[in-house]
């Protein structure tokens, strides 16, 4: 079964959520890499606003390529989540709700994803062409210096994703593992 969600992330949709899930997202996501994490950590630091309100927002870790023309975006395949990791706790506490990205988290992310309701998605690295026919506008909001890690608004449809971790701590890469070795 999919499930599908209109974004925002609400509260019940996180709650429902278990890791393995297959959903499809719809509405707003933005898109942020480590050197836009770096800067929405130091703002913080310094007690400025973010460029984005976070609360029940998604973040898609992703720096797509240009797009040819006639295109909305270039390829937007995930990029690896831990390189996130260190600056992930603290806007989780910001309002973050979501992460779309590849690869595990580390202890400290997954427990501030259950500390704080939130969820992260894993999205199929090496599909990243195919991952853009779900992307159906972008526009760079926020960083234009930092290129293809600038902060972008994108309006997504029926973008594919798994639930990897979930508010329960239940995470697909170790539950798997644990599965395979009972040979369930």
């Amino acid at each position: 079964m999919t499930i599908n969600i209109q974004l925002p992330l609400t509260e019940e949709h996180v709650r429902t959520l278990r890791a393995g899930d297959r959903v499809l997202l719809s509405g707003t996501v933005y898109t942020a890499r480590d050197a836009a994490h770096k800067r929405m950590a130091e703002s913080i630091k310094e007690g400025k606003s973010l460029p984005i309100e976070l609360t029940g927002q998604v973040i898609y870790y992703v720096g797509p390529t240009p797009a040819k023309p006639g295109q909305v975006i270039g390829s937007a395949g995930p990029t690896t989540s831990e390189r996130m990791d260190l600056y992930t706790p603290e806007l989780l506490e910001k309002g973050l709700k979501g992460m779309i990205g590849k690869g595990h988290r580390s202890e400290t992310v997954k427990q501030a994803i259950i500390d704080n309701e939130a969820v992260y998605f894993g999205a199929v690295g090496g599909a990243a062409a195919l991952i853009s026919r779900s992307i159906k506008s972008s526009e760079v909001i926020a960083y234009e210096d930092l290129g293809t890690e600038a902060i972008r608004k994108l309006e997504i449809e029926n973008f594919p994703v798994v639930v990897i971790n979930d508010i329960y701590g239940g995470d697909v890469y170790t539950d798997s593992v644990a599965k395979f070795r009972q040979g369930k």
